[in-house]
């Protein structure tokens, strides 16, 4: 019998109220059961309870993580903190028994990381990293290509996640102190998404900046992860006025480049939602150059559109049917791995290996 996840949310900021509770109550259900949506949001644990009351009147609104843990009403809680607390709350879900969602960073370091994978463990619960970009339109059509074959073998691949503030703004996210900056903010999707295409890396060498008047936190991130036959390019940028590519990706077939940012976050800051007319699409098409024979053919290939909701339904899938979740706590862990590499290796000037920490 088909059942709803009932999830409880930790924080109701920029994070919980923009990229969770909305995505979560527009998740849709499965094509058995219709009337029995995949997850909803029965408590939000907040500081801001009037505001979480204005968009849900009708969820529960209680003062504290223990409240949402005690809850025989909350299944699985999502951590939507900011991120120098993410360790210590998950740690307390997952010793509680109960699932959790964890933002990213999950953690500020590689070994909490791996604490809150073996709590997940030995607590037989669902540690599901939010690496929601996975789900990004272009990352997915970027993935098709590749796997398609159609350009070759890779031999260079470039991602950037860049944007133009060159104002610091008061706000934790750009406090270092509590892991605010872009290597713990967009450096995570950026490892990800790579992890995904391509696996672990021999090494890690960075740069790691801050440029910005009064900034204490990095707003420059230049990370190369070593391949033993290819380059691989990860960046992001707090003043880049013109952007560079989304993605390119050279092959020996081939190449394909794309501009432009996934619509889904401005969509869901507009208020548009899951399920609406043009929720997901709108995305910049890219263009890909690539041999057919051995004649060069440039094509334009539509990007697909966004499906933020495929993160959650795959957690509720997990949580019911015991179904592989695809975001493991060992990516979680070498995603960790890699952004304390990338800092060290921006002290010392030099390309470090890569160790992962079996988990």
């Amino acid at each position: 019998m088909a059942s709803t996840l009932k999830i409880g949310l930790m924080g109701y900021g920029f994070a919980g109220a923009t990229f969770h509770a909305p995505v979560i109550d527009h998740c849709g259900a499965p094509p058995d059961a219709p009337d029995t949506p995949y997850a909803r949001v029965t408590a939000i644990a907040t500081s801001q309870p009037e505001r979480a009351r204005t968009d849900y009147p009708r969820t529960q609104i209680v003062a504290d993580i223990d409240a949402l843990i005690a809850s025989t009403d909350v299944d699985c809680v999502v951590i939507a903190t900011p991120n120098d607390t993410h360790y210590t709350l998950a740690a307390q879900v997952l010793a509680a028994g109960k699932h959790v969602v964890v933002d990213k960073p999950v953690t500020l370091t590689a070994a909490q990381a791996c604490t809150l994978a073996r709590l997940a463990r030995e607590h037989d619960v669902v540690f599901a990293p939010f690496h929601n970009r996975r789900w990004d339109g272009d990352f997915m059509t970027v993935r098709d290509l590749i796997e398609s074959g159609v350009l070759g073998r890779i031999v260079h691949f470039e991602s950037h996640f860049d944007r133009f503030r060159p104002m610091v703004r008061p706000r934790w996210r750009e406090e270092a102190s509590r892991g605010g900056g872009l290597l713990f903010d967009l450096g995570p999707h950026l490892i990800d998404q790579a992890l995904v295409l391509f696996g672990a890396p021999e090494s890690v060498y960075a740069t790691v900046k801050l440029h910005r008047d009064q900034a204490s936190a990095p707003d420059y991130v230049h990370l190369l992860l070593g391949y033993p036959d290819k380059e691989i390019v990860l960046h992001a940028s707090a003043l880049s006025a013109i952007d560079p590519p989304r993605f390119a990706v050279h092959g020996t077939r081939g190449s394909y480049v794309k501009f432009g940012l996934d619509t889904q976050e401005d969509q869901l800051k507009a208020g548009l939602r899951p399920g609406q007319t043009g929720y997901g699409g709108g995305n910049a098409s890219g263009t890909l150059r690539a041999l057919e024979g051995e004649r060069e053919v440039e094509t334009v290939v539509p990007t697909r559109d966004g499906d933020y909701v495929g993160f959650y339904r795959r957690v509720a899938q997990a949580i019911a049917h015991g179904s592989a979740f695809p975001v493991t706590p060992q990516d979680a862990v070498d995603v960790m791995t890699i952004i304390e590499l990338a800092n060290e290796s921006a002290r010392e000037g030099k390309r470090l290996p890569f160790v992962r920490a079996v988990v």
